[in-house]
């Protein structure tokens, strides 16, 4: 398998893309092409053994950055690493493309410069992959989509689906549909219409969940637009990092909180781990035709090789097939 990463994706590029590819090469066995500015990666490569890892560079003269405007990189910059990177897998020569970089442009330049979308799909969508307790939850869309329709979410619906199966190997996982009740007729205009779709789809539905049902463990696949989806996603991520910050300030706040705080460092330590994005290191894009898998921009060494490994099941899962299948038998107007 071959998997083509953007070294200059993450905020600090190239260094925590380039170690992150270098773990996934050297503990998986993955073939890596490193994308990018050539002279750059490989002073960041010199810093690591690799002797016999399987590990390539290609070369990319331009990189889109967290400040560019998705339709300006994305015309503007066609030799990027983004550009090259998703023509690889396009043409055939990588398998799954990953990125620590800009989603926008990693969207637009997939959906309407290389990969395009797969047959009968509406609207690609972002996801988001979270470990919530002891399970995985996949949320769509987080961004891509702010004004939605109907049929798009009942998409969102079987490809979130078909990739829990496949991917994340929950064997019937179940679907929600976020709102602000969980009474059937509770929502807005588009979950109301959205509701009976979904109740007829044949798919694993259990209803309208609002956030505690998430966060509760009712649900493996959680549907929203794109703007509900983008700041659900949001408020989990700051809520953990406020928590944490309230827990590191009580521990320092006396001697005795703090000896207790020494004890319960292990502790910590696992809750911290288990509820760390990192751990998944990135999620799919879904709808187009090609394995890609978007990170955050802050994204560490162990968040990148996280990623990789995320998009190494995708291509083991055969997700872009099975969607390609699943639209075809579950068509909408």
């Amino acid at each position: 398998m071959r998997i083509a990463v953007d070294a200059m994706g993450s905020d600090n590029f190239p260094v925590p893309d380039v170690t992150g590819a270098v773990m996934a090469a050297s503990e998986n066995n993955l073939g890596i092409v490193l994308v990018g500015d050539a002279g750059r990666i490989r002073h960041a490569l010199d810093k690591h053994r690799v002797n016999g890892l399987p590990i390539e560079i290609c070369h990319s003269s331009q990189a889109v950055t967290m400040a560019d405007r998705p339709a300006v990189a994305s015309k503007g910059k066609p030799d990027s690493s983004m550009h090259v990177g998703m023509r690889m897998v396009r043409d055939g020569q990588a398998d799954a493309f990953v990125s620590m970089g800009n989603t926008g442009a990693a969207l637009t330049i997939a959906t309407l410069f290389t990969l395009r979308r797969i047959t009968g799909v509406k609207r690609p969508a972002v996801s988001g992959i979270f470990p919530i307790g002891n399970k995985i939850v996949i949320l769509l869309d987080i961004g891509a989509n702010t004004n939605s329709r109907p049929e798009w979410l009942l998409q969102f619906a079987l490809m979130g689906q078909i990739y829990a199966q496949n991917v994340l190997n929950i064997p019937s996982p179940h679907v929600g549909l976020m709102s602000n009740g969980e009474e059937e007729g509770k929502g807005d205009v588009l979950v109301r219409q959205t509701d009976p779709l979904l109740r007829n789809s044949g798919l694993n539905y259990v209803g309208n969940i609002e956030p505690k049902d998430v966060f509760g463990g009712q649900v493996d696949v959680v549907i929203s637009d794109g703007f509900l989806g983008n700041m659900l996603v949001k408020t989990f991520e700051s809520t953990s990092r406020y928590v944490t910050r309230l827990i590191h300030e009580e521990i320092r706040s006396d001697p005795l909180s703090l000896l207790a705080g020494a004890i319960l460092q292990p502790a910590f330590r696992r809750v911290r781990r288990r509820a760390d994005t990192f751990e998944v290191g990135g999620a799919p894009l879904l709808g187009v035709n090609g394995v890609v898998i978007i990170g955050h921009g802050r994204s560490n060494a162990r968040a990148v090789s996280n990623a990789i490994r995320q998009a190494a099941r995708a291509v083991e899962g055969n997700v872009i097939e099975a969607i390609r299948s699943g639209v075809q038998t579950h068509p909408v107007g």
